[in-house]
């Protein structure tokens, strides 16, 4: 493994990863909870490359890290700097993320956020509660 490759798998924590999407989940939103999950999948896959893989690492870093650009408390713009991050890395990768990565992914978030046909009839509205989704 190259040096580069060894730092950003070491900075990468799953637990911190996990962490961040149970607590703004909701918040970052179903696109970009998919796209993180998608790259996630595709790094625990032994057939990606190595280069690949310190992409992935590198950009679940920056999206786990409290200090980023754009702070992700702040609203509408808060996730804006991590979904570019994730899908610059997404192109970047793209070579390596296979149907069955994507899938996955998609199942994961299906079933914390729910079928897309559901939240398509879902708008949120001003008056909504806030909603809270349970991941295990």
């Amino acid at each position: 493994m190259t040096d580069s490759s060894q730092q950003s798998q070491a900075e990468f924590s799953e637990q911190q990863f996990i962490d961040k999407l149970k607590r703004f989940a909701v918040q970052a939103g179903r696109q970009v909870v998919e796209k993180a999950l998608t790259l996630y999948y595709a790094a625990q896959r032994p057939e990606t490359p190595l280069w690949a893989k310190t992409i992935i690492y590198s950009a679940l870093v920056y999206w786990i890290l409290p200090t980023d650009a754009i702070p992700d408390f702040m609203p509408l713009v808060g996730y804006s700097d991590d979904l570019s991050t994730i899908l610059s890395a997404l192109t970047a990768v793209a070579i390596s993320i296979t149907p069955d990565v994507k899938e996955t992914a998609h199942q994961q978030v299906e079933q914390w956020f729910g079928s897309d046909s559901q939240n398509a009839s879902e708008t949120p509205q001003a008056q909504d509660s806030m909603r809270e989704i349970a991941i295990d």
